[in-house]
């Protein structure tokens, strides 16, 4: 509280109200002090800001995408403790290596700007300018340690570290490395020897089970045992039954009429007699796997024979009942540890060879000592990082402050505010309030309790992309003017920062009140409007009904009927209808004499007030709700849909309005033709129809004695007849 008494705060009204002017290094050394209800905003995205990219990155220790109030004291304070000369940041210019301060920070400080000014080749150099260290592959070659804790593949010259370190970038994406390289870390090692190390010790099981004396056959072996398994356990079962009852013997083979039914037929298709059994039972509890086979099962018994008999057995011509139980127990084991493989991301990648591979090699610890090898440099390399972040503060950090603690750039209108991307000409006007939005709707949500009239355009830059996009969304505030024709689909023209041009087309409009002026004429135009469309929809349906009557009386002349008399002719009716029709005519002429009467009745001053009295009437309800609006209007609702978190009114009043939108003005000392030759030629029957409609009620009101008032009796004359009354 002390130091806030001692600092003398200066403040400057706008928006609605009162901002804090940082203009000097006692300001910003007493920013800590200043109660944050006053600062305009404590919170601001990092994207979609106009500033220096990595300085907001610096800013943004925890790295969520948001500078908030402390990070900015923060950094403030870090700044100050680093510069003998504070004031240095009010001013243009390169950072000076005199303005570090003396001590053990300046210092190290000097010594990484001079080994930088080495590599640059300006050993005799004494500033440097965010450029110096713009390329990060300069101050940190690739194949040197950097301190930053990830390792990109130039980091080493052993081929199966850097092979390693392809695949799990492969498999889990890539950071960043201070050189620019893609690279790996700690965390991204972690992750991809725990999914390997799943599979590998899913695979030491099947070794273990001794699941693995197929190799690489076992895929196969399990497919040619599965197709001959039920012709083996049938053949095996009728040698049983056999023995159960010797009378089975004879039946357990084939019937005599199946094969005197066969002998007739051509054999040529063995898949005839696949239907018999595989062997004679009399070859009894062994099976041959050579001779004396069913010929339709030859094929796959000697698929079976060489891909699970010899593996296990090695070369056998039968095969016993205990031999054969003992492959399926096997092929069983199998299976149930093939479905309980584990699937693993890398796997999607990578071949389980390789997954395998790179376990048993010790991978994962000699990429953790690379990791540890690059971290032993963090301290020396540290004062190279320090250097660029405070390169940049110096160059930008008083932009933001006034850009955050205060909008002074945006009221001041000396520079464009951070927030704003560009200029967007449409309509024949120009807006300098445009702010690039990601979501449209989900921004408009929030933006239209600024009561702003705000458009959003998607603006596309094919083939020409800017900061790796060809596309963006941007709101724009129309806060001038008139709405003319602004309506989904218009198009125009949005420059960037950077004077790029984009195809800009309006996608979404958000209505509300633009100017006073606009809202005098407008319940005119509605009528107007109204106006027009019952008169188009009437013309449009008595169109319609002469079409479909066409229509109809053209089919009935096909049709030929019969002659009717034409009906008689109605004279009452039609008498009836013409004194209707005089009656209405009449009734009007009454009234607008009545109104013409009593305006020409009025002293000649009153009727210029009776016809202001009747515009504000018509005109006063929507400029007043306008008048409200206008001053209603505030930046707070468009920022706080992009995730800032404004922290006062922040309001757009209609003078400054008229500054943020500008509109289409001739050069001065321009010559101008005033004569259209394409211009509509002037209609003058209207005028004529209303000169004689005026005259004629102007004769009325005079054949009435309108214009002639009752003359004054004089007073002597009026005595008699009071005194006889």
């Amino acid at each position: 509280m002390t130091q806030a008494l001692a600092h003398r705060w200066r403040f400057f009204r706008a928006g609605g109200f009162d901002q804090v002017q940082l203009e000097t290094p006692a300001d910003l050394a007493a920013l800590r002090s200043l109660d944050q209800k006053l600062w305009a905003s404590l919170a601001c995205p990092v994207n979609n800001l106009e500033l220096d990219r990595r300085m907001l990155e610096y800013i943004d220790l925890n790295k969520d995408g948001r500078i908030r109030a402390p990070e900015i004291l923060d950094v403030v304070d870090w700044t100050l403790a680093r510069l003998a000369d504070p004031a240095v940041l009010f001013q243009p210019g390169p950072l000076q290596l005199a303005s570090l301060t003396g001590d053990a920070e300046g210092t190290r400080l000097r010594l990484a700007a001079q080994r930088l000014l080495s590599l640059l080749g300006r050993a005799d150099g004494d500033s440097l300018t965010p450029a110096d260290t713009a390329n990060l592959a300069q101050l940190f070659p690739p194949h040197e340690a950097n301190g930053d804790g990830l390792v990109p593949a130039s980091l080493t010259d052993d081929a199966t570290l850097k092979a390693a370190i392809a695949d799990i970038i492969a498999c889990l994406g890539a950071q960043t490395d201070r050189s620019g390289e893609p690279a790996i870390g700690v965390e991204q090692i972690a992750a991809f020897f725990d999914q390997a190390r799943q599979m590998h010790a899913w695979h030491a099981r099947a070794a273990e089970q001794g699941l693995d004396v197929f190799g690489e056959g076992t895929v196969a072996a399990v497919e040619a045992l599965s197709a001959v398994r039920d012709k083996i356990d049938d053949y095996f079962t009728r040698v049983a039954m056999a023995e159960f009852d010797p009378r089975a013997a004879a039946l357990m083979n084939a019937r005599e009429e199946e094969l005197v039914r066969l002998a007739s037929l051509s054999l040529a298709d063995a898949g005839e007699v696949a239907g018999l059994p595989l062997a004679a039972v009399q070859q009894g509890d062994h099976l041959p796997l050579s001779k004396g086979l069913n010929p339709a099962w030859q094929d796959a018994i000697a698929a079976f024979r060489q891909r699970v008999v010899v593996p296990v057995y090695g070369e056998l011509d039968s095969l016993s009942r205990e031999q054969w139980q003992h492959l399926l127990t096997l092929c069983g084991n199998y299976l149930a540890w093939q479905a309980e493989a584990p699937k693993p991301a890398i796997a999607e990648v990578l071949s389980r060879g390789r997954i395998l591979e790179l376990v048993e090699q010790g991978i994962e610890a000699r990429l953790l000592a690379l990791v540890e090898q690059d971290k032993a440099v963090a301290e020396a390399a540290g004062g190279l990082v320090d250097l660029d972040k405070l390169i940049r503060l110096r160059h930008g950090l008083i932009e933001l402050l006034r850009n955050f603690v205060s909008f002074q750039s945006f009221y001041a209108r000396q520079d464009k505010a951070v927030f704003q991307a560009g200029v967007l000409y449409i309509d024949g006007k120009s807006c300098d309030l445009v702010v690039e939005v990601g979501d449209v709707e989900a921004h408009a949500k929030i933006a239209a309790a600024s009561d702003c009239f705000l458009l959003y355009c998607a603006c596309t830059r094919r083939g020409q992309p800017v900061r790796g996009k060809e596309a963006l969304n941007i709101v724009v505030a129309v806060t001038a003017g008139s709405e003319g024709d602004l309506q989904a689909g218009r198009h125009g023209l949005f420059y960037d920062r950077d004077g790029n041009d984009w195809d800009a087309t309006v996608v979404k409009v958000v209505q509300n009140a633009i100017s006073l002026r606009e809202a005098f004429w407008s319940p005119y135009r509605r009528v107007s409007k109204l106006v027009s469309d019952q008169v188009q929809k009437l013309a449009a349906s008595r169109d319609a009904d002469m079409v479909n009557k066409t229509v109809a009386k053209v089919g009935e002349t096909g049709a030929a009927p019969a002659a009717t008399p034409a009906p008689a002719f109605d004279i009452a009716k039609f008498a009836g209808i013409f004194a209707a029709i005089g009656l209405a005519v009449g009734a009007l002429g009454t009234a607008l004499a009545a109104v013409v009467t009593g305006i020409l009745s009025l002293v000649w001053w009153q009727i210029p007030l009776l016809f202001l009295c009747v515009l504000l009437a018509i005109s006063g309800p929507a400029m007043l709700l306008a008048w409200f609006k206008l001053r209603r209007r505030s930046l707070g609702p468009i920022l706080d849909g992009n995730g800032w978190a404004v922290n006062a009114q922040a309001r757009i009043s209609i003078p400054f309005g008229t500054e943020l939108t500008q509109m289409a003005v001739l050069p001065k000392g321009s010559d101008r033709a005033l004569r259209d030759p394409y211009a509509n030629k002037p209609v003058l029957w209207p005028w004529i129809i209303a000169l004689l409609l005026a005259l004629g009620l102007g004769y009325y009101a005079w054949s009435n004695g309108a214009f002639s008032p009752a003359p004054e009796v004089p007073a002597e004359a009026a005595a008699p007849v009071d005194a006889a009354g």
